[in-house]
């Protein structure tokens, strides 16, 4: 009997060590990555994607330092929806080392997800030609994401890659850590084409299309579980810390439906067939998020398509009290410079990784000229820099719905930026803000 117990215990110990380990309990999990063309709180393509990276801002050669408004909302509303949600950060660094840590300096303690999920960054522009110095740069930015206790990433093309960048470098101090996009098409591509699979070694995370679904969105898919990193097992409601915008997205998946208010915001689920009057609910709708603005028993009425749905076919987003959690969120204490003789705002710009537009916004200067010698400037602070106005022209057939999702925001916010007084009444030629 005993020797039957040994047995039974070797067995069960063998079994145990051929199960896979919680680190890859996510391979071959799908998922999506937003900025702020996916609205406030972003969409995903199917009901059975399971993760979203997130951009929180970043560094470019146009604007400088720029926040993503719609970075902390998005985080929060994946996390309401029991989706693990990560970060990535626009790079365009070059091979500067002195842009690179402006912009960690910058970004990495405003980062809203959880310790140890992902912090990549977004590699694709402004590369220098010196090859050493833009691997350096980018050494010298996942050094600082992994000590500040994340998981770095490199996100790129191969052909750019291979370019710029010694990326067999990388992936000796930070093996299978590379995020690559290849696409075989525009056309709508919900699994990956295989025999456009960038082939490279370390490969961990594969962007195979821009367009998930109609209208765009990018698609990736994770091929060694490394979107586990950041929560216990992989379970997207057990993260391993917290932060505001986790907070807010826990207390919005834990808010009980019948508890529903005007002014809350909820998805229509995927898997929703009718609007609670019969007729058959439009795939576009589905995935999309509405605030609620009227609620008659167990219907909601929805802001911008003005239909209603049962509160069983909605998920809760965002609640008044759950955002109240996101502007809780610490701020940073602003770093400052003195301006000298023979300074121009750009000039400081420049120099310390930021926009001109930044430093107006920021210390209230109207006029860029109008800076004086011993002026303290603020260099860094909770101003967000809106991003550059994006148009759409109007088609023959087009509605604002269909606009809308084609672009990845809402009717509600394409007719308040475009003074729409009638959203029926838009004409094939008309310019669109969004």
């Amino acid at each position: 009997m005993k020797r039957l117990n040994k047995i039974v215990a070797l067995l069960l110990l063998a079994i145990t060590l051929a199960v896979p380990t919680t680190a890859f309990a996510a391979k071959n999990d799908q998922g999506v990555d937003w900025s702020v063309y996916q609205g406030t709180y972003g969409k995903f393509g199917y009901g059975h994607d399971k993760f979203a990276i997130i951009q929180i801002g970043g560094r470019n050669s146009t604007q400088g330092i720029y926040e993503q408004a719609t970075y902390t909302t998005q985080v929060a509303s994946a996390i309401a929806q029991g989706k693990r949600a990560h970060t990535y950060i626009w790079y365009e660094v070059g091979g500067s080392m002195d842009l690179s840590k402006t912009t960690l300096d910058y970004f990495l303690p405003r980062v809203q997800t959880p310790k140890g999920s992902i912090v990549a960054l977004d590699y694709e522009h402004g590369a220098s030609g010196d090859k050493q110095a833009n691997t350096n740069a980018i050494l010298y930015g996942m050094r600082r994401v992994k000590a500040a206790g994340y998981t770095p990433m490199y996100y790129s093309g191969k052909p750019y890659t291979i370019a710029n960048v010694y990326y067999q470098q990388i992936l000796a101090e930070f093996p299978n850590s590379l995020w690559m996009a290849a696409y075989p098409n525009y056309q709508v591509t919900p699994t990956p084409n295989w025999q456009v699979f960038p082939s490279m070694d370390g490969v961990a995370i594969y962007q195979f299309t821009s367009t998930y679904i109609a209208g765009g969105l990018d698609g990736n898919i994770d091929l060694t579980g490394i979107t586990d990193n950041g929560y216990t097992k992989g379970n997207a409601e057990k993260p391993k810390t917290i932060t505001p915008a986790v907070v807010a997205g826990k207390e919005a998946d834990n808010t009980p439906k019948k508890t529903i208010q005007v002014g809350d915001t909820v998805k229509v689920n995927f898997s929703a067939t009718n609007w609670s009057t019969g007729e058959g609910i439009p795939s576009w709708v589905k995935g999309n998020s509405y605030k609620i603005i009227q609620i008659n028993g167990d219907r909601l009425l929805l802001d911008g398509v003005m239909s209603w749905i049962n509160r069983s076919n909605a998920e809760i987003i965002s609640t008044s009290q759950t955002e109240q959690t996101i502007n809780k969120a610490p701020t940073i204490t602003a770093k400052t410079y003195t301006v000298r003789y023979g300074d121009t705002l750009s000039g400081i710009a420049y120099a310390n990784g930021t926009s001109v537009a930044a430093l107006q916004s920021l210390n209230g200067i109207s006029n860029p000229n109008w800076i004086y010698v011993g002026q303290t400037l603020k260099l860094s602070g909770t101003a967000t820099i809106t991003p550059s106005v994006k148009t759409y022209t109007v088609r023959y057939a087009d509605n604002l719905s269909t606009i809308a999702s084609k672009l990845g925001t809402s009717v509600n916010h394409l007719v308040s930026t475009n003074g729409i007084k009638n959203a029926n009444l838009i004409y094939p030629g008309q310019v669109l803000k969004y």
